[in-house]
């Protein structure tokens, strides 16, 4: 069973209104660059928000499981409310979101189906 492989904290609880102050968004990949800066193997994802938020950029260490053209048009969650990051050589604006696997690389978190870029986690 993977989740008896992964050790886990007891965190600590948290109010709606402090859930509500994270902004999960989905996103769709529509570019991917080599990364050749970052310490850790990493793309550089350019991620279409929908029309309140545009294209963002993000540094993902997610090279594990993704090649480039499994990314493309694939939707991804994000973070979008995060302050921008410099990161080598370019500032991450939102954090891909995902979940470790049993060797602690990414696997990313995504809707199931297709649904409005920009849409927000609720």
């Amino acid at each position: 069973m993977l989740c008896s492989s992964l050790k886990y904290k007891i965190m600590e609880t948290i109010t709606w209104s402090d859930f509500e102050k994270v902004e999960l968004r989905v996103g769709t990949v529509i570019a991917v660059e080599d990364f050749e800066k970052a310490r850790k193997p990493a793309w550089i994802l350019h991620i279409d928000l929908g029309e309140e938020l545009g294209i963002k950029k993000s540094s993902a260490q997610i090279k594990h499981h993704y090649e480039k053209s499994d990314l493309i048009n694939r939707q991804v969650v994000c973070v979008v409310n995060f302050p921008p990051k410099q990161i080598a050589n370019i500032v991450s604006e939102v954090l891909v979101t995902g979940f470790p696997d049993e060797d602690n690389n990414v696997v990313l978190c995504r809707p199931d189906k297709p649904v409005l870029n920009g849409s927000k986690l609720f």
